[in-house]
């Protein structure tokens, strides 16, 4: 009779096994060329190899990373502990080797400074600076504090992570700060600043953003023989240049955002003064939304007034320590929802929306400055992929060392995402996460031919891992 219908193939169970590999070729050629051996064996001598863990951990924190608890079980596979030449070891071994190079964070990065600027000749130096959070979950470490969260939890402790790149083109972190999570980025910019300021070239530029601008910032900056440029905060003695604001008169910079400038020359600085239409459309348009959300609130309060009843939760403080008797008293009574409307929105508007300020130590032209300091975004990126891509957080409330050591894998994993796009100019414009993936789909199988006899099969070959994994690493 003659088949006119494919079968259901049946499935042989073997015991092959197969698992990611791509991005294990890659930190362990990033290794080599680093000299993570030349850096880290100093810091364990007996043991299990610190370089092989080191590098298992890299991989994983590349692959799944889900934690540092599972990784224990990732690595202890087999063929995994095979790749890495790793013996089967407990999951506190991971922990020791996060105390361990925690406690000597600082001496690993100056370090890493020596290897990359002796491997690579850069074309300048010039350095992004910027500084973020990491909420830290639970309550026992003591670098955890409550400050200012980016991370939008206010109600979680946490620290704060500095970071030096080296600007555009390069775009390479060169610099990592740790310090506890009440610490302003006025007071962080030092440590963060001293931690690169003799590896760069003189009259090299440091670019940053208001935050971390201060007079404190910018002398150690001049003493250095240095160069700025910085976002400023607007106060009273700008509102008299934004009164004075000509269209005919200002610079007409970007037809797009309808952008407009104006130098203003000092003895000791230069202000780049611009004001944006589009800009000021965004900012009217969050602040109105702003004031009809406080007109909400005031009409929750004002209902619970009326009806005698006790504030709702979210205008209370929770707290059975204190004990506070609330006495409120809103303007709805004696306003229309249009007039109380028409207050909040004119305290919320104060007529500086659009306008915005940079100040530096160069004489830049309007397009010059505004373009070097869009190009900072770069440093927010690397921020971003490191929480989000390379996944540093959740941090666990570990010993400071621990946290600290979990903080500089993270890192560790971005500067090598970041190397490999400085390499591969094709890779300059593909996103960590889409190199990650491409890395995690280069896959290696084990077939178990009998007894004593295995053998190897690649696939899932990309453009992006093959051009990262297939030169000198035995992939053919």
């Amino acid at each position: 009779m003659k088949q006119t219908q494919l079968q259901t193939r049946t499935i042989i169970a073997n015991k092959n096994i197969s698992f990611s590999i791509g991005t294990a070729f890659a930190v362990k050629k990033y290794s080599s060329k680093l000299g993570f051996e030349l850096i880290f064996s100093k810091y364990k001598k007996r043991g299990i190899n610190i370089v092989n863990l080191l590098e298992a951990l890299l991989s994983y924190r590349l692959t799944e990373n889900l934690s540092t608890s599972k990784a224990s079980d990732w690595i202890n596979r087999s063929e995994v502990l095979s790749e890495f030449s790793l013996d089967g070891f407990e999951e506190r071994t991971l922990f020791r080797l996060l105390e361990n190079i925690g406690a000597n964070y600082e001496e690993i990065i100056y370090s890493l400074q020596d290897i990359l600027f002796n491997l690579y000749d850069f074309p300048h130096t010039d350095i992004n600076l910027d500084w973020t959070s990491f909420v830290l979950w639970g309550k026992r470490a003591d670098l955890g504090e409550y400050g200012y969260s980016r991370d939008h939890r206010p109600d979680k402790k946490q620290i704060t992570i500095g970071l030096a790149e080296l600007a555009s083109p390069i775009n390479i972190p060169v610099g990592l700060t740790i310090q506890p999570g009440n610490i302003n980025d006025q007071t962080h910019f030092r440590k963060t600043f001293d931690q690169v300021k003799d590896r760069v070239n003189p009259n090299s530029r440091f670019v940053f953003d208001k935050g971390g601008q201060s007079m404190d910032s910018i002398n150690s900056i001049l003493s250095s023989k240095m160069k700025y440029l910085s976002a400023k905060k607007l106060n009273t003695s700008d509102d008299k240049h934004i009164k004075e604001f000509n269209k005919k008169r200002w610079e007409f910079l970007d037809h797009e955002a309808g952008i407009y400038g104006i130098k203003i020359i000092y003895p000791s600085r230069i202000d780049y003064f611009y004001f944006s239409e589009q800009l000021q459309k965004d900012q009217i348009e969050a602040k109105l939304r702003r004031a009809e959300q406080k007109l909400r609130e005031a009409k929750e309060i004002q209902h619970s007034l009326d009806k005698n009843k006790q504030l709702p939760k979210r205008f209370r403080i929770n707290n059975p320590l204190v004990d506070v008797k609330y006495i409120y008293q809103t303007k709805l009574t004696s306003l229309s929802e249009k007039e109380a409307l028409k207050v909040v929105q004119k305290a919320s508007i104060n007529g500086r929306e659009g306008f915005f300020c940079l100040v530096s130590s160069e004489n830049l032209t309007l397009e010059e400055a505004l373009k070097i300091y869009r190009m900072k975004d770069s440093i927010e990126k690397i921020f971003q992929s490191m929480k989000n891509d390379i996944c540093i957080k959740p941090l666990r409330a570990w010993s400071t060392n621990s946290i600290k050591g979990a903080v500089l894998i993270g890192f560790l994993a971005q500067l090598i995402i970041s190397l490999m796009r400085y390499d591969y100019p094709k890779l300059k414009h593909i996103s960590p996460k889409f190199i990650k993936i491409s890395l995690m789909n280069l896959t290696v199988t084990i077939e178990k031919l009998d007894k004593n006899r295995k053998r190897s099969i690649f696939s899932n070959f990309e453009a992006i891992n093959t051009l990262i994994c297939c030169q000198n690493t035995g992939i053919t």
